[in-house]
């Protein structure tokens, strides 16, 4: 039975590799996690593989986990081709399928950055200010209100002085789901904050069973340092999250040029590589948890040696890596929409474009990092993020599949019989007011005077007025009476 979700858009995958190119990439994969395998100083992760039947050696301070191919496809068997993410508003959910090209696009990061933007006269000035619970919700509010944004990654970092490491998931995670009624997914800070943020997940989900139907929040853990390693305090959380079969990213961010190899081939194997022994972690300790594939690499920046979005190779591999995770039958968490520069303009198009018109050709079903990124993924500017709406509605439009079918043959052909027979013979005369048609007006922030920069801005003040849909107020009481460390100002 199908069930209420958000639609996003089912395009026709690219593929950029070929069958026998995707198999050469698995196989070389699945010999590097055989040798060198993957290090490892986290004793219950050693364990876990060792009684799966991995073999493991030591390796100085770490110990060497040797992943047979065998291994790879038990657990592959097991991960599920078909997840659910749920939302407080049930049409809000997204049913990812690794076997759908389904694509939808969401926000990323956690930026220490929220950059504010005003005029005197006609020059804009940009102003950076630290981020905050405050800032965090404003965020969330206007992701609400953004037609095209499908999902909510928590996109500022909350810096306020009463903020610990105790308290930071929980108030990010409350945050974020008491100002926006799409998916929430965020990284956990504390492993000893999961259950607090887990009962603040049953609470507004109405429930336990409640929450397994409709998961409103996930989790993104980052369980591989590239190359090949396994991060200890990270293995600890994706165990944990994996236990209470809560849906996990598996995500991988290796660096082409320092922490992976600059080369696509060499890169796609090493992530590809990561990103099955995560896939393997998480199936080993809950088998048929619900788990993404979830590939981020980047390329190196060669005069800075800081990441960078704005390469042409960053779509290659992407691309790539979307098409192995459909051959996995994975679904796809991917990026795409990041700028390397640090404030909104021409580069700052160019380099979200380059990427947001070329990755979900690939198909994946869940791209992040989509709105609002600028200097890579440190700065989030909600001017920006209004413009990256507009221009993913464009793009939407134009990753929809072709309608051309038998069906429409015979009122194709009395379309066009019917206008020249007509006195005027122009076919905008024969569009139904109001059309069916989805037709292209015009460039959505027009401005007078200011370009689209001042309509997102214009745009944003009028989204920051509108009302907030806070959690309803039974929820409220049974969040503060059953979820530790929630702050006061968080309910503001």
């Amino acid at each position: 039975m199908s069930i209420a979700q958000r639609d996003g858009v089912v395009v026709q995958p690219h593929q950029r590799l070929s069958p026998e190119q995707v198999a050469l990439v698995d196989e070389v994969s699945r010999e590097l996690l055989e040798e060198p395998g993957v290090l490892s100083t986290h004793e219950e992760t050693v364990g876990l593989f060792k009684a799966a039947g991995a073999k493991t050696s030591d390796a100085g301070r770490y110990t060497r986990i040797r992943i047979p191919s065998s291994l790879v496809d038990k657990v592959l068997d097991t991960a599920p081709s078909k997840i659910v993410l749920g939302a407080r508003n049930p049409d809000n959910r997204l049913v990812l399928d690794a076997a759908e090209p389904r694509v939808r696009f969401g926000s990323g990061s956690e930026t220490n950055v929220w950059l504010d933007t005003s005029w005197e006269g006609p020059t804009p000035r940009f102003t950076r200010r630290d981020g905050c619970i405050k800032l965090l919700t404003d965020a969330a509010h206007l992701c609400e209100n953004l037609e095209h944004l499908d999902f909510f990654i928590r996109c500022v970092n909350i810096q306020d002085k009463e903020v610990t490491e105790s308290n930071k998931d929980v108030n990010k995670y409350l945050a974020s789901l008491n100002n926006i009624t799409k998916h929430v997914q965020a990284g956990l800070t504390s492993l000893s904050a999961l259950e607090d943020v887990m009962r603040l997940g049953y609470a507004v989900a109405g429930g336990e069973e409640a929450f397994e139907k409709n998961p409103v929040l996930s989790f993104i853990t980052c369980v591989i340092k590239s190359p090949l390693e396994f991060v200890p305090d990270t293995a600890d959380k994706l165990i944990a999250i994996s236990k209470k079969r809560a849906p996990v990213v598996i995500s991988s961010c290796p660096l082409g040029g320092t922490t992976g190899p600059f080369d696509e081939f060499g890169m796609v194997a090493q992530i590809n590589a990561e990103l099955l022994a995560g896939v393997a972690l998480n199936q080993l300790v809950a088998p048929g948890a619900p788990v993404l594939y979830g590939s981020v690499p980047v390329r190196t920046r060669l005069d800075t040696l800081d990441d960078m979005y704005g390469a042409p190779e960053f779509n290659h591999y992407n691309i790539d890596c979307a098409q192995l995770a459909r051959f996995y039958g994975l679904p796809c968490y991917s990026t795409a929409g990041v700028a390397d520069t640090k404030e909104p303009g021409i580069q700052a198009t160019f380099e979200k474009l380059m990427t947001l018109m070329s990755v979900p050709w690939s198909g994946a079903q869940y791209i992040h990092y989509a709105f609002g990124l600028l200097h890579r993924t440190s700065v989030f500017s909600p001017e920006q993020a209004v413009m990256d709406d507009a221009h993913i509605g464009i793009i939407k439009r134009i990753l929809e599949p072709t309608d051309v079918s038998p069906d429409r043959r015979q009122g194709v052909v009395e379309m066009i019989r019917d206008v020249m027979n007509s006195s005027n013979r122009t076919f905008m005369f024969h569009l139904p007011v109001p059309s069916k048609e989805k037709v292209y007006v015009r460039y959505p922030l027009e401005h007078k005077e200011g370009g689209a920069l001042r309509a997102a801005h214009d745009t944003l003040k009028e989204i920051m007025e509108r009302p907030r849909k806070p959690l309803p107020e039974e929820i409220q009481k049974e969040i503060d009476r059953t979820v530790a460390g929630v702050l006061p100002k968080t309910w503001a």
